[in-house]
């Protein structure tokens, strides 16, 4: 294998590696300061454009190896049909060079095609994540305003409870001067009946010692 494809193999593996941990279950709280630290962090971000650039040599070289494997693969069949590849060592030679030309392309295409999932699965729990911080904020927003209310219920009905306390004793008040009134009425009322019978009786004195 030449260096070129020894370090794609090393790139595909450092991408297998990063995609498990990325998928792993880890807690919410490690996960949040490892995606932090990887989605703001400087150093992760020059890391990440090499990664680019690498990508499109990578790129290059799976379009290369998918160009040799067909033509291998032609070469091959016209040997066969031709009658050239009868023998084992042109047999051999053939198997050889298609199945390093298959080789290549497929470690070119998995080291591209796993770039392309570790990215989208990246910036899915990224936002994962962000949803989960605006739900907790959400939630702890929901909660105070439920205190709030809560609060503000209590208050009331302290209130609605001082009032009815104040309209019972308003209601006892104009009912003892209604009973007040009445004893005042029939007072009166007995007043004058008595003052009524004494200055009938003072009348009937006056008429005798008139007479």
């Amino acid at each position: 294998m030449t260096i070129y494809y020894s370090l794609t193999f090393l790139l595909l593996a450092a991408e297998m590696v990063t995609f498990c941990v990325v998928v792993a279950p880890l807690p919410y709280a490690v996960r949040k300061r490892l995606f932090r630290f990887l989605s703001e962090s400087a150093i992760v971000a020059k890391i990440a454009y090499a990664l680019k650039i690498s990508f499109i040599s990578v790129a290059i070289l799976f379009a290369d190896a998918l160009q040799r494997m067909f033509r291998i693969t032609a070469e091959s069949d016209m040997a066969k049909q031709s009658g050239h590849a009868s023998d084992v060592r042109s047999e051999t030679n053939f198997a050889a060079r298609k199945f390093y030309a298959q080789r290549n392309t497929y470690l070119t295409g998995f080291c591209l095609f796993l770039s392309l999932i570790l990215t989208r699965t990246f910036y899915i729990v990224l936002d994962l994540i962000h949803t989960q911080d605006e739900y907790a904020k959400l939630k702890q927003q929901v909660s105070g305003e439920s205190r709030d209310k809560i609060a503000a219920n209590g208050d009331q009905t302290k209130l609605i409870e001082e009032l009815k306390t104040k309209l019972a004793a308003t209601q006892a008040k104009e009912r003892d001067y209604d009973i007040l009134k009445k004893q005042a009425n029939q007072q009166a009322a007995e007043y004058d009946r008595l003052a009524t019978e004494h200055n009938a009786a003072i009348g009937a004195k006056s008429d005798k010692r008139v007479d």
